[in-house]
């Protein structure tokens, strides 16, 4: 499914649809996730790791995590599709994995282990990064910008989910540089596919449709 900056808004005016009501809890549960991986992490730095902490981060992860699907069943079930849950939902996503990406990367900190490892944090928080700057700059030159969600990005989003997920729970420091490897290649592979389409966007000028032919006066 497309989406745009300037999609003409569709749904319910007036109030917040169901759809985007179960996204805002989603955005709520980051700052918990947040909250309970700095406690693990002090009770690391402490000597006295609480192993409770990591647990319930990793429910809260999986919680926000799998009711994307939800919000976005209600929406296109309900007829409640609109321009704001179209902006939060992704950013639902979006700062669940930076926030995890970033909690879960502490080369500072060995007793933090399994971790991620650093060149995926880069990876990772550099796609997304380019593309913040890559929408601002189209956006300015054409005035419009429509992103477009192709498979290489909901691979590497799988992927990425899968590594916090493993890391979380503790898994196997092998299996999680090979899941680590695959989401690096998926999320590269998303970014160059997201830079063609931008680049088409800037250069090929939009299409414009030819005039309606004049009515011919009724005789």
């Amino acid at each position: 499914m497309s989406s745009s900056l300037h999609p003409p808004s569709s749904g319910i005016r007036g109030h917040l649809s169901l759809a985007t009501r179960v996204t805002l809890v989603r955005l709520l549960g980051i700052p918990v996730f947040v909250l309970l991986m700095t406690y693990y992490r002090v009770s690391l730095a402490d000597h006295a790791p609480d192993e409770r902490y990591r647990s319930a981060a990793l429910w809260v992860f999986l919680a926000v995590a799998l009711t994307d699907a939800l919000d976005g069943f209600l929406a296109r079930s309900r007829g409640e599709v609109t321009r704001l849950g179209r902006i939060l939902d992704p950013l639902a996503d979006k700062l669940l994995l930076l926030a995890a990406i970033v909690m879960l990367t502490a080369p500072s900190l060995p007793a933090l282990h399994p971790q991620l490892p650093v060149w995926f944090s880069w990876v990772v928080i550099s796609r997304d990064a380019l593309l913040a700057v890559g929408i601002y700059v189209v956006h300015h030159l054409t005035g419009h910008v429509e992103v477009r969600p192709n498979w290489l990005g909901k691979v590497s989003t799988v992927l990425q989910m899968a590594c916090v997920v493993w890391t979380l729970a503790s898994g196997s420091a092998t299996i999680l540089n090979v899941l680590a490897g695959l989401a690096a290649v998926g999320t590269i592979g998303s970014l160059v596919a997201y830079v063609r389409l931008g680049w088409r966007q800037v250069t090929v000028p939009p299409r414009i449709p030819p005039p309606a032919a004049p009515v011919p006066p009724l005789r």
